[in-house]
C-alpha cells in the first residue's frame, strides 16, 4: 500500500500515463506541470529531459526550467539560453534569477539582471520589484532597494513586506516601522504576516516595547497572532524588549503548533538574560517533544553559559554538540566560548584556541579578546590582538579605543598617547555613546555630553538630584583612569553626562513608565562601570526597576542589584 501511494506521488509514474493515453504531445501546460513536478522532486535531468521535447519551448516554458534549477549557477546558464531564442523573459522569469543572486552572492550578475529588467520596463512592477527589494537587501544594499521600492508603480503587500523585512534585517529599524504605519494607513494594501514579523523584528532592535505592543494589538485584531511566523517573531520581540514573561506567554500558547524556530526563539530570549537554568530547561523540553536541537539551539545555550560566566559548561556544550547531537560547530559557537573563556581571565587559553580552530577567526573574535584584555589589564596580549583587529579593518574604533584602556589601565600614558596620536592619523573618530529610550510611541536618543533635548534642564536638574541621594547609598564615582590628564572634579562630571544616565533621567522626569515600572534603556556600546554602579543605586531610589540593553546583554536593576552579577 505505502509503494502504491509512494508511486503515485513520482511524477515518472504520471509522465508514463500522459505517454500511454497519448496526450503529453498535445498539451504544453502538461510539459510545464511536469518540469515542475521533477524538480520539486529534485529529479533535475528528467526536467531537461521533457524540456527538450517542447516543439517550440515560451516563456512559460522557460520560466518553468529556469525555476527547476533555482539557487544554482544552472539557472544563468538556461536564462543565456533563452535570450539567444526570440523569447523574451517576463517578471515570473526573472524573480527566480534575482533569488538565485542572493542566494549564492553574485551582486554582479544581479545588477546586470536589474539592467534587463529595466530594458524591459519591468522593474516598476509588483513581481519584479519585489524579487529585487529582496536581492538588495540580501546583498545588504537597503538604499538601492529603496530606490527600487520608490518607482514600483502599484505597491502591493509583497512590495510593502519584502521592504520591511529588507530594512529590518538591515539595521534599518526606524525605516522598516515608518513604511510598516504607510503600509497600514494605505486603502490599497493590507499587511500581511511577514511585513508584521519585519516590524516585529525593527522593534526589537529598538527595543521599542510600546511599538511592539501596537503591533502585537493589530496581529490580534487581524488574526495574524495565530501564524506562527508571527507567534516566533513576538516572541523574539518581547524577549528583546525586556519582557521576558510577556515573551514566554505568548510562547505557551504558541505551544501547540511550535516549531524548532520557535523554541529557539524562546531560549535566545532568556539567554540574553543570562538565565542560564531556563535555557536548559527548555532544549530539554524541547527534546522531549521530539525535537532535534540545531546549531541555534547550542548558540542560545553557549550564549546564555557565556553571559552567566560559566565556562565549564560552555565547554561541555560545544564537545557534545558534534559528539551527542551530530551537530558542527561553526564560528559562532567558538566566538562565544571564546568570550567566556576571555571574560573568566583565561585570556592565553581563548587566544590559542581562536588560532588554532577550525574557522579563520573574524573581528568578532578578536574584539571579544580585547575587551577582556582591557577588564583584566593583559596589555601585552592586547597589542597582537589589536593588531589582528585592525587587520579585518584598519578603521575599527573599537580597535583603538580598547587598546587606549588597556594601556591606561596599565598606567602606561606614552602609549595610551601614541593611540590617540594613531588615530588622528587614520582618521579615525570613536564611536560616541548613544542610548534610546521610548516615550508615547516615539524613541528619544541621547549621545554622551548631550545639551539638545527640549527637556534637558529637567533631565540635569533630575541627574544633580539622583546623584546626591546615590551618594547618601555609599556611591562613589568610578573614574576614567584614561582621563589621567583631566582634574578629578572634570572626570566627576564627564561621567554624569553619559548618554544611559541622560536616558534615565528623561525617563523620569517624563513619566516613560507608569509609576513602579521598569524604566527601559537600549545602548549602544557597553555599560561603563559607573553607570553600572550609579544604576544599581538608582533602582533603590526611585523604586523601579532599570532594564539596560547594551551592545553584549541585558542588565535589570532591582533594589541595588544586576542580574548579570557584576560580570559583563
Amino acid at each position: 500500500m505505502r509503494d502504491r501511494e509512494s508511486r503515485r506521488g513520482d511524477p515518472r509514474c504520471i509522465h508514463a500515463q500522459a505517454i500511454k493515453s497519448k496526450i503529453a504531445s498535445e498539451h504544453r501546460f502538461l510539459f510545464h506541470e511536469l518540469i515542475t513536478h521533477y524538480s520539486k522532486s529534485n529529479k533535475l535531468s528528467y526536467a531537461q529531459r521533457v524540456f527538450n521535447q517542447i516543439p517550440e519551448p515560451n516563456v512559460v516554458s522557460w520560466t518553468a526550467l529556469i525555476s527547476s534549477y533555482i539557487n544554482t549557477s544552472n539557472a544563468f546558464h538556461h536564462f543565456i539560453s533563452m535570450l539567444r531564442h526570440p523569447t523574451l523573459p517576463n517578471q515570473r522569469t526573472l524573480a527566480p534569477l534575482f533569488k538565485t543572486c542572493a542566494s549564492l552572492s553574485t551582486l554582479q550578475i544581479g545588477i546586470q539582471l536589474h539592467s534587463v529588467s529595466l530594458k524591459l520596463s519591468l522593474s516598476n512592477l509588483c513581481y519584479t520589484g519585489s524579487s529585487l527589494i529582496s536581492f538588495y537587501t540580501k546583498c545588504s544594499l537597503p538604499n538601492e532597494a529603496l530606490k527600487v521600492f520608490d518607482k514600483i508603480l502599484e505597491r502591493d503587500e509583497v512590495c510593502y513586506s519584502s521592504m520591511i523585512v529588507g530594512l529590518a534585517q538591515n539595521s534599518q529599524p526606524s525605516k522598516a516601522l515608518k513604511l510598516f504605519s504607510e503600509m497600514n494607513n494605505s486603502s490599497t494594501v493590507s499587511s500581511n504576516m511577514y511585513g508584521i514579523s519585519g516590524a516585529l523584528r525593527a522593534t526589537a532592535e529598538l527595543a521599542a516595547l510600546e511599538q511592539c505592543k501596537i503591533i502585537h494589538a493589530h496581529t490580534i485584531l487581524t488574526g495574524f497572532h495565530t501564524y506562527l511566523v508571527v507567534g516566533n517573531a513576538l516572541v523574539d520581540a518581547y524577549g528583546k524588549c525586556g519582557l521576558i514573561a510577556d515573551s514566554r506567554n505568548i510562547f505557551n500558547q504558541s505551544l501547540p503548533n511550535a516549531n524548532i524556530f520557535l523554541w529557539n526563539s524562546m531560549m535566545g530570549a532568556y539567554a540574553q538574560q543570562g538565565d542560564k537554568k531556563s535555557v536548559i530547561k527548555l532544549f530539554y523540553d524541547m527534546k522531549l517533544r521530539g525535537f532535534s536541537p540545531d546549531e541555534y539551539s547550542f548558540l542560545a545555550l553557549l550564549t546564555a553559559c557565556s553571559n552567566s560566566g560559566s565556562v565549564h559548561e560552555a565547554e561541555k556544550w560545544l564537545s557534545c554538540m558534534k559528539d551527542d547531537y551530530g551537530v558542527e560547530p561553526q564560528l559562532q559557537h567558538y566566538t562565544c566560548f571564546i568570550n567566556a573563556m576571555a571574560r573568566d581571565g583565561r585570556i592565553a587559553e581563548a587566544k590559542a584556541l581562536a588560532m588554532k580552530m577550525p574557522f579563520e577567526a573574524d573581528a568578532a573574535v578578536w574584539r571579544s579578546l580585547l575587551t577582556a584584555c582591557a577588564v583584566h589589564g593583559a596589555s601585552e596580549v592586547a597589542q597582537e590582538v589589536t593588531q589582528r583587529l585592525l587587520e579585518h579593518n584598519p578603521r575599527d574604533d573599537s580597535a583603538f579605543v580598547l587598546l587606549a584602556n588597556v594601556n591606561a589601565t596599565a598606567g602606561k600614558w606614552a602609549e595610551v598617547a601614541e593611540v590617540r596620536k594613531l588615530m588622528r592619523r587614520r582618521g579615525v573618530r570613536k564611536e560616541g555613546g548613544m542610548s534610546w529610550i521610548e516615550f508615547r510611541g516615539e524613541v528619544h536618543v541621547f549621545i554622551a555630553g548631550d545639551r539638545n533635548h527640549e527637556r534637558m534642564n529637567e533631565i540635569y536638574a533630575k541627574l544633580a538630584e539622583l546623584r546626591e541621594e546615590i551618594k547618601k547609598l555609599g556611591y562613589k564615582e568610578a573614574v576614567d583612569e584614561k582621563f589621567h590628564e583631566m582634574e578629578a572634579a572634570d572626570k566627576r562630571e564627564l561621567l554624569w553626562s553619559h548618554s544611559e544616565k541622560l536616558a534615565l533621567a528623561f525617563g523620569v522626569v517624563s513619566g516613560a513608565a507608569p509609576p513602579g515600572k521598569a524604566l527601559r534603556i537600549l545602548k549602544n556600546l557597553r555599560i561603563c562601570k559607573d553607570c553600572h554602579e550609579a544604576f544599581k543605586c538608582m533602582s533603590i531610589v526611585i523604586k523601579r526597576e532599570i532594564v539596560v540593553r547594551d551592545v553584549n546583554r541585558y542588565h535589570r536593576f532591582v533594589h541595588g542589584n544586576c542580574n548579570c552579577g557584576d560580570y559583563w
